[in-house]
Order: structure tokens, then C-alpha cells, then sequence
């Protein structure tokens, strides 16, 4: 999965730099905020105050997230907490903790002001596999400085700790196959119930992720226990399939049980199995059941949510997501070529090798491909045509398509074509450029973005179309960029965010439907 849902977060800086756990400090302390578990403390940096690491929850392994222990005097909280365990190369293990993992981290302007301020609550990237709220590409700092929003990002379970379903071998574990979302909505639970303390207005809570994020996004509008913790939706780059049933992730969880040559009147024996032991035991027990995974595969088998009907009502992009969000303003897009290898480092390719190399994929075909990509592309270079996102593109359209005929609310389309000024990257408008515009943090993130006049500008651009969307559940910018119509199945309407931000209509739905029918 990493292959798919790892690149926005495949250059962290090392977080050993951010961890830094909660731990009380003396009562007089300043910057002290009240909630539900006891006071914390943070820093007040650049005009926000950011606080790191509050607890939110803690939970037995495979259980469903509970309230934390409530803690006297004033805990510190002004550096990032454990994350979950995983194996990633970038994070070391001594900074992962299945225990201490439940945090939530906050950036904001004020601090019980009365102001209601809108609350912008990320969710990461890396699938249901990987990744942390500790990327420095996401610090929130930048956003809510500009916005005047409160920005909360989250940690919480993942893989085999956050999606094992158990409920097979013991109806104990009935809801182990979704306690990682389960630990987000227990997030959104606890922003509910203390962002007023922050500056902030829990009835106006907008959830946004790119890649797994945006997944999980969507995975939450088909949650009942999420309806009414949040209010507008904005999924970048996460239209993948999850095609885990109640019916594969128990036959997966018994698999696991089999591997590991426990019985089921003995599951006590999975409490006191190391992290590794559980991991290695999930990953042979997929193989075993749906053989080797195969990059570029637009679907998901494994450790993430199941759709049971309960929990989860069905799974997120399929086409649309269940009818409990109908009244939720959504934001869909993605990005020109996300996770494909361009051609970009080509720079001497001519159409006629491109079409050579096309001829492999599309044979007789080629001419009508070529003429389908420039009527979508009219400034094509040969690079382009080799390294068009056929992964993503086509079931955005797909969701878009049949979640704004069904919904109440409007559904924006955004398409970033805008390629990277960095020579040294060579990938165009690549899976996860976005977020770094997103959050306006091209000084963070610039060895993606450059640091030219054009990178600020487009940061610029779709930062403050996300905070617009908000504050006030539509992404237009006033003087920004032109209206943002809502998309409909009859107009296609989509933001193009490049050089020249235009509205197109429908300009790429004749390609995709020739790449990857759209039905």
C-alpha cells in the first residue's frame, strides 16, 4: 500500500526532532486551556498558539478507543506524541507507541474569545497502513494564521492493530475490524466537545485529507456514530477501492488466527504477541488469501475499514458514499499525475517516440488516445502523454458523478495540473504536491514546490479556497480565482489550478472514458 498511499509522506523529516510527550508541569503555568480530561499547555508562536500531543482516548488491543485517564494540574503539550506502530524507514521505532499513540494536535488564533472560529480537522496520508500527524508539511500553523481557522490533525490506529476483525472467533471483538476509524470519530468526539475552549466552532467542522486521508474522509461519510462531528468534506487524491466485506475481513482475521496457530477459545494469547510478530502474520495471511500485491492496483484488500453495515455502512467511492452525509458540502479533485512515473526527465522525447511507446499500451488505438489527450491538454508536451494518472482520475470523475445527483449539498471538483518548478523532481503535478499547497507551506515543503513566485501564488490560491470553503461551504475566492461553480453529471465543472486557474467543463471525462470506462 505504501505504493499507493505512502507518497505524501515519503520525505518526513525524521519526527524525533517533534516527539516530545505530555507531562504535567506547575499549576501557575500560563497558556493553559481547559478540557475534558484536565488543562493543558502549549506555545504561543507567531501570533497562533499551538498545543501538541492532548490525549483524546486510549484503548486495549483490538478494542474500541475509550476516554483517557483524567490527569491533575496542567499537562504540557507542546511537542508531537507517539505515533502509531508501523514499519516505515523514515520513523524510528522507539517514536512509535500502541498505548500513548491517541493525540490530537491544535493551532489557533484564540483562546476562549467567543470567537467561532471554523475548525479544519486533517486526516494523514499512507493508506490505513502508515503515516502521522507529525509531518511537517501538515503543521497548521501557516493555515490558521491565515484563515483565522483552529486546525486539528489526529493519530490514530493503523494496519493490523486498527483493522483486524476478530469478530469471527469472538463477538467480544465485534467492532476490532474498525477501531481505527473508530479512534477518529473518538477524535472528532473530543473536537466536539472542547474546540470552544480553542477559539473554535464545533458545529462548523470541516474534515479534509489527501490520499489515505481523503479516504478516511470518505470512509467517515458512511460512519453513523461521525454524523453531525462534522460538516463539509474535502478528499484530495483518495478515490481508491476499499473492497474489504464483514465477509473478507472475518475470513482475513481467522487467516491471521491460523497463521499465528491460535485457537479461538485463545485469543487472550494475541494481548501478549509483539507488534512485529502480529504484523508479519497479517502480511503472510493476505498473501495467502489474495496472493501479492500489485502496484498501480486501483483496489484495496487488507487491514482497513469493513464495510458491516453497522459500523461502517458501505465502503466510500462506490460509487458515492451512504446517504446519512447527503447534506454535506464535499470537495473532490486530484492531481495530474499522482503516483505515475512520468517521462518528465525525458526532456529530448519527441511525439513519435511517445507514440511508440503508446503503441504497446493502446496499438491501433494510439491516434485516437493522442487526439482525445490534446482536446483535454491542448498544450501537451510527448512527456505528457506518457504520464497521464489513469489511477485515481477516473473514479473521481465516477464518484463525483453519482454523489452530486444523489446529494443535497454542493460537490466542487478541483484538478491541479500545475507541475513542480523542481528540476531535481522530474514528476509534474505528483500525488501529495497538493497538500503542501493546501496548508500554504511551501517554505516547509519546498523541495517539492520551489520557492518561486508561482509556487507562492498557487499556495495562495487553493489555501485560501480550502478556508473559504470552511467558513462558508463554498471554495470560491473573490479576486482569487473565478467562480467555482458546483459540479453537476451535465456540466462537469471543475477548478483547474495552474499557472491560469480556469473552469473547465467535462475536459478530461472523453480520455478517462477511453483510458478506464466509466460506468
Amino acid at each position: 500500500m505504501k505504493a499507493l498511499f505512502g507518497s505524501s509522506i515519503n520525505y518526513i523529516i525524521v519526527i524525533s526532532l517533534f516527539f516530545h510527550a505530555c507531562s504535567p508541569v506547575n499549576e501557575d503555568d500560563a497558556l493553559s486551556v481547559n478540557t475534558s480530561f484536565g488543562k493543558v499547555s502549549g506555545l504561543h508562536e507567531d501570533s497562533v498558539f499551538i498545543f501538541k500531543g492532548i490525549p483524546y482516548a486510549k484503548a486495549e488491543r483490538f478494542m474500541v478507543p475509550q476516554d483517557p485517564d483524567r490527569w491533575e494540574g496542567i499537562r504540557e503539550c507542546v511537542a508531537f506524541g507517539p505515533v502509531a506502530k508501523q514499519v516505515v524507514p523514515w520513523i524510528n521505532d522507539s517514536l512509535m507507541n500502541e498505548k500513548e499513540l491517541f493525540s490530537v494536535n491544535v493551532w489557533t488564533r484564540g483562546l476562549s474569545d467567543g470567537k467561532k472560529r471554523p475548525v479544519m480537522f486533517w486526516l494523514h496520508g499512507g493508506g490505513f497502513h502508515v503515516g502521522s500527524s507529525s509531518d511537517p508539511m501538515t503543521d497548521g500553523k501557516a493555515l490558521a494564521k491565515k484563515g483565522d481557522v483552529v486546525v486539528v490533525s489526529v493519530n490514530h490506529r493503523l494496519n493490523i492493530l486498527g483493522f483486524l476483525d476478530l469478530s469471527g472467533a469472538d463477538p467480544k471483538y465485534a467492532q476490532s475490524a474498525n477501531v481505527g476509524m473508530l479512534d477518529v470519530v473518538k477524535a472528532l468526539e473530543w473536537t466536539r466537545d472542547n474546540i470552544k475552549n480553542f477559539g473554535g466552532d464545533p458545529s462548523n467542522v470541516t474534515i479534509f485529507g489527501e490520499s489515505g486521508g481523503g479516504g478516511k474522509v470518505g470512509t467517515l461519510m458512511c460512519m453513523p456514530s461521525a454524523k453531525g462531528l462534522f460538516h463539509k468534506a474535502i478528499i484530495q487524491s483518495g478515490t481508491l477501492i476499499n473492497v474489504m466485506t464483514k465477509e473478507k475481513s472475518q475470513g482475513l482475521g481467522l487467516a491471521v488466527l491460523k497463521t499465528l496457530g491460535i485457537a479461538t477459545n485463545d485469543l487472550h494469547k494475541l494481548d501478549t504477541l509483539s507488534y512485529h510478530t502480529l504484523l508479519k502474520a497479517g502480511n503472510d495471511a493476505i498473501e495467502s488469501i489474495n496472493g501479492k500485491r500489485i502496484p498501480g492496483s486501483p483496489t484495496m484488500f487488507g487491514f482497513a475499514p469493513s464495510a458491516d453495515g453497522e459500523v461502517l455502512l458501505q465502503q466510500p467511492f462506490t460509487p458515492g458514499f451512504a446517504s446519512i452525509s447527503n447534506k454535506i458540502p464535499l470537495v473532490i479533485g486530484t492531481t495530474l499525475n499522482e503516483l505515475i512515473r512520468t517521462a518528465y526527465s525525458e526532456k529530448d522525447l519527441t511525439l513519435a517516440h511517445a507514440k511508440e511507446r503508446l503503441n504497446k499500451i493502446y496499438n491501433h488505438r494510439t491516434d485516437d488516445f493522442v487526439k482525445l489527450y490534446s482536446e483535454a491538454y491542448p498544450d501537451f508536451t510527448p512527456q505528457d502523454l506518457l504520464s497521464v494518472d489513469t489511477i485515481f482520475r477516473p473514479f473521481t470523475i465516477r464518484t463525483a458523478d453519482a454523489w452530486s445527483a444523489q446529494s443535497s449539498a454542493p460537490v466542487y471538483s478541483y484538478f491541479l495540473s500545475w507541475k513542480s518548478p523542481m528540476d531535481s523532481s522530474s514528476r509534474g503535478s505528483f500525488h501529495g504536491l497538493d497538500v503542501a499547497l493546501a496548508f500554504d507551506n511551501v517554505d516547509i515543503r519546498s523541495d517539492w514546490t520551489g520557492t518561486t513566485k508561482e509556487s507562492y501564488d498557487m499556495a495562495d490560491k487553493m489555501s485560501s479556497a480550502w478556508i473559504n470553503f470552511a467558513k462558508t461551504g463554498s471554495p470560491s475566492v473573490v479576486g482569487k480565482l473565478p467562480a467555482w461553480e458546483p459540479y453537476t453529471v451535465a456540466n462537469g465543472s471543475t477548478m483547474i489550478f495552474d499557472r491560469a486557474c480556469v473552469i473547465r467543463h467535462h475536459h478530461d471525462r472523453a480520455l478517462m472514458k477511453f483510458i478506464k470506462p466509466l460506468e
